[in-house]
């Protein structure tokens, strides 16, 4: 007799069909998708004098958005929070193995793996945005701007890894993970959703980015007043000796 192993997120036969549930919540998906759109902003504007305050802004932004998320992931809905898909080192190893034995377990939240590639990017995104801070402010020595430069390589290869295996999931399980993200639904039990999808924190939280983003314009200097960062003003006084 055959028999199909399951986790703990899929139920008996005797349960009610699956179908379309809510599950992720909206602050979830306004902080993934501000996430995305504020490391990807600031990681292409980092080499350029002319869009600091863009990267600087975007890099604030990153900060605030993970104090947000840390606060969610213990107080938000039931696939926000943290108890509902940090695992251990061993429950990681046993998700690969599935997916490499093709048996893979399926998660209606985030699986073990995709845990930890979400946790890896919470402190990286504090580590990167703690060295901008005393980059930005040149509150220590020059090697900061290295540790600065391979925080966010860092960061970007395992962004990299996470979307292969969002891309590699969604094949398998045959559902649309980024969809998801998108609608906050995915095919599950009934008992396995959420009530409410909380679009008054989202709103709030959104009014909050745009506010900042709107305070850090209207703070901006003007282009001739623009400070010089160490490393452009070391090459300007290079350049006159």
């Amino acid at each position: 007799m055959n028999a199909r192993s399951a986790s703990p997120a899929e139920g008996s036969t005797s349960a009610p069909a699956p179908r379309r549930v809510l599950v992720w919540d909206a602050p979830v998906r306004v902080f993934h998708w501000l996430m995305v759109l504020s490391f990807a902003g600031a990681y292409i504007t980092a080499e350029s004098e002319r869009f600091r305050l863009l990267h600087v802004t975007l890099g604030y932004t990153l900060a605030g958005l993970v104090l947000f998320r840390l606060v969610w992931g213990l107080a938000g809905t039931r696939h926000a929070r943290f108890s509902d898909f940090v695992r251990g080192p061993a429950a990681v190893w046993r998700y690969l193995r599935s997916l490499v034995g093709g048996r893979a377990e399926h998660h209606v939240g985030h699986n073990p793996a995709g845990a930890l590639a979400i946790l890896l990017l919470l402190g990286l995104s504090l580590a990167v945005t703690a060295s901008g801070f005393l980059l930005d402010n040149q509150l220590t020595g020059e090697w900061v701007e290295g540790v600065h430069e391979a925080v966010a390589n860092t960061m970007l290869a395992v962004v990299l890894v996470h979307v292969a295996g969002v891309v590699f999931s969604s094949w398998l399980h045959r559902e649309n993970l980024v969809g998801a993200m998108i609608t906050g639904r995915k095919t599950a039990r009934p008992e396995d959703g959420i009530r409410s999808a909380w679009r008054s924190v989202a709103a709030m939280m959104l009014v909050a980015v745009l506010g900042f983003w709107w305070l850090q314009w209207q703070a901006a200097p003007a282009a001739g007043d623009m400070p010089q960062v160490a490393g452009h003003a070391g090459q300007q006084d290079h350049d006159a000796d």
